[in-house]
């Protein structure tokens, strides 16, 4: 039996929030992350991506898979149902990211600043 997501992987303090580096569409790189240690049902990404509307998530799974980044298995058991798992290409993608989040990491407090004072501006340019 494979460990559990955690509901918390992407909560709103995670660095991974405030990434303005992309790969893909805004969900792309947290579902390659979700991925990382082999396949998950689409049950299984539902917790930790649970501000991902389901048709959103359907919708970056296709595009991941259409890009060769994920695979879809469909296990036609008693009770089917279907895995994603990373391709070689997609696992290609895991340091980058990696990257991506120990930059956006260290960074935290100056993207906060950033997007605080950006939200304060377009605030004060709006009653003004």
């Amino acid at each position: 039996m494979r460990e559990p997501l955690p509901a918390d992987m992407f909560d709103e303090l995670c660095p991974s929030s405030l990434n303005p580096i992309r790969f893909g569409d805004k969900w792309a790189g947290l579902i390659i992350r979700c991925l990382e240690n082999g396949p998950r049902r689409y049950s299984e990404l539902r917790v930790p991506l649970s501000r991902v509307t389901p048709k959103v998530l359907t919708q970056s799974l296709r595009s991941l898979e259409r890009d060769g980044l994920v695979k879809r298995t469909v296990y036609a058991e008693a009770t089917p149902h279907v895995e994603y798992e990373l391709t070689p290409l997609g696992r290609s993608m895991l340091e980058p990211i990696a990257t991506a989040c120990a930059w956006a990491e260290e960074h935290w407090d100056e993207l906060l600043e950033a997007r605080e004072a950006n939200t304060t501006a377009l605030h004060l340019h709006r009653t003004a």
